[in-house]
């Protein structure tokens, strides 16, 4: 028979067994968000971190100080987008920018004041990130806000290269940190709201606590389980030699 010791067998089954049951739970829709939205356990953690990560990643003022240093500065870029079906829309928000722009399909041309454009860029970011939708709508006429991040993205990304090969390599720099710092995170975080981790000391303490006994209660209903099996490791003999 394969099972050596049945008291160590059943109790790595039993843990095993709850642990499974557990993880069901965490699947489940059992939680809601600030909004009442069903959660899974997951989802809610997932939401929890989000917001945290929110809340430390507002690095918006720090791109303006960026954005300052190339005023007066004029860029005349031909690029290629990755999403076509944005460049009208590029054509559009830069165009609210008081830059010239025209697209040719994929192919967008871009002439104007750098500094003008990148601030047009943070302004929409910033109201992305602080979840002000109704703001960049009624701006550009378009039902859905995050297009316009999607149109500044896929417009400025290309750019980069383009003025590297032009000798402007803290213009590229800076139209970098615009991006990085300001569109991506205001099209990621669009819809979550920001919180501090030391407004939540209490409910991170007692994730971390779940996730290591958790983690431990897995590995020891394997362990019991390998131990009932007859798996056990156990320390080998010295030989002796005579």
């Amino acid at each position: 028979m394969l099972i050596h010791e049945k008291k160590p067998f059943f109790r790595g089954c039993l843990m095993l067994c709850s642990f499974l049951v557990l993880f069901v739970v965490l699947l489940s829709p059992v939680m809601h968000d600030e909004q009442g939205n069903k959660l899974t356990g997951l989802q809610y953690a997932d939401n929890v971190f989000n917001e945290l990560s929110k809340g430390s990643s507002n690095f918006i003022p720090a791109v303006r100080q960026k954005v300052d240093t190339v005023k007066g500065r004029n860029m005349t870029v031909t690029v290629t987008m990755k999403k076509a079906e944005l460049a009208p829309l590029a054509v559009k928000v830069l165009a609210k920018a008081g830059a010239e722009a025209t697209a040719d399909g994929a192919k967008l041309t871009i002439k104007g004041d750098l500094a003008a454009v990148l601030s047009a860029a943070t302004d929409d970011s910033e109201k992305l990130y602080h979840n002000d939708a109704a703001s960049v709508q009624a701006k550009y006429g378009e039902k859905d806000a995050r297009a316009v991040a999607g149109a500044w993205w896929y417009a400025l990304s290309p750019s980069i290269k383009e003025l590297q090969k032009q000798g402007m390599i803290q213009e590229a720099q800076v139209v970098d940190q615009v991006l990085r710092r300001a569109v991506e995170p205001g099209n990621n975080f669009f819809g979550i709201i920001p919180t501090k981790v030391s407004d939540h000391i209490v409910l991170l303490t007692a994730m971390l606590v779940f996730y290591i006994l958790y983690t431990l209660w897995y590995g020891f209903s394997i362990f019991e389980l390998f131990e009932g099996l007859g798996l056990a490791m156990t320390k080998s003999k010295v030989k002796q030699e005579s």
